[in-house]
């Protein structure tokens, strides 16, 4: 894979006007895949949603854990098993998922910005019953929940405290039960229940493709047809499902970009040309 390159200067110049438009704005950005794997990414990512922090952005940071899930499972022989491309999550899965998630990659997550002079707090999605669900019923996937509620309070009051949260994907329902979500829904409605102006999904894919090309910029009438048409398909459909959603909650603009690209947040965020997929309102 060819990565684009960028001459500093112009892009130093280039984000000027997007950082006086975005002053003051609130950003939501899901990290996940193999981004996560690798120690020179999330320093890289730590680095870059601190600066964006430090120019006077809000950013909420929600991030995934699967293959660290299945990794652990593993090491204790627990089974891994998957419905239509989605983790089956029974009890001592769960037991595996809240460890993940909510201990280990999201400390490390929160270690690593406030090294870099951010002020991280890593919550789930437990905590304050941050994420309200319901058992998701279009299939049975055991313990996987379907949000229904964003308690927005607490995320705004953490930003208006000048920290960054750093949430894991755990829901809970009326009765206390922990459930797993998805990440990029999980994502999506953060974004809309705290009027995000950007939502940004980093992970290990370029952007949608359409017939083997990267598209830069796409409407909700294009991306509701290409799935139509089968066109967007796979792992794609809940990022860009999930990126409707949260165009329809009020949020200004989706981006789905590759986070193996060196600051492709930064590209993607205060460059012209960008460097993966916007999705906007029609």
């Amino acid at each position: 894979m060819t990565f684009p390159i960028f001459k500093k200067e112009d892009v130093l110049i280039e984000a000027l006007p997007y950082i006086q438009q975005f002053e003051g704005k609130t950003f939501v950005i899901k990290y996940g895949g193999a981004v996560m794997e690798q120690e020179n990414l999330k320093s890289m990512i730590a680095q870059d949603v601190t600066l964006l922090r430090k120019i006077g952005i809000n950013i909420v940071v929600v991030h995934g854990g699967g293959k660290e899930i299945t990794s652990l499972s593993n090491k204790l022989n627990i089974k891994t098993n998957f419905v239509n491309g989605q983790r089956y999550t029974d009890h001592k899965t769960r037991e595996v998922v809240q460890m993940v998630l909510a201990g280990s990659i999201n400390k490390d997550i929160v270690r690593r910005i406030n090294v870099n002079g951010g002020r991280a707090v890593g919550v789930s999605g437990v905590d304050g019953n941050l994420l309200k669900v319901k058992k998701y019923d279009k299939e049975d996937l055991g313990f996987v929940g379907e949000v229904t509620d964003v308690n927005d309070i607490l995320i705004k009051n953490l930003l208006k405290d000048g920290y960054m949260p750093v949430i894991a994907p755990l829901g809970v329902d009326e009765f206390g039960t922990v459930y797993n979500v998805n990440a990029d829904i999980a994502a999506g409605s953060i974004a809309g229940a705290i009027d995000a102006v950007k939502l940004v999904y980093m992970s290990d894919v370029e952007g949608v493709k359409i017939n083997d090309e990267l598209a830069s910029h796409l409407t909700e009438k294009e991306v509701v047809e290409f799935i139509d048409k089968g066109i967007i398909n796979g792992g794609m459909i809940p990022k860009v499902e999930s990126a409707l959603s949260a165009l329809d909650s009020g949020v200004g603009k989706v981006h789905i970009v590759d986070g193996r690209i060196e600051h492709a947040l930064l590209l993607e965020i205060f460059t012209e040309e960008g460097v993966g997929t916007e999705i906007v309102s029609d």
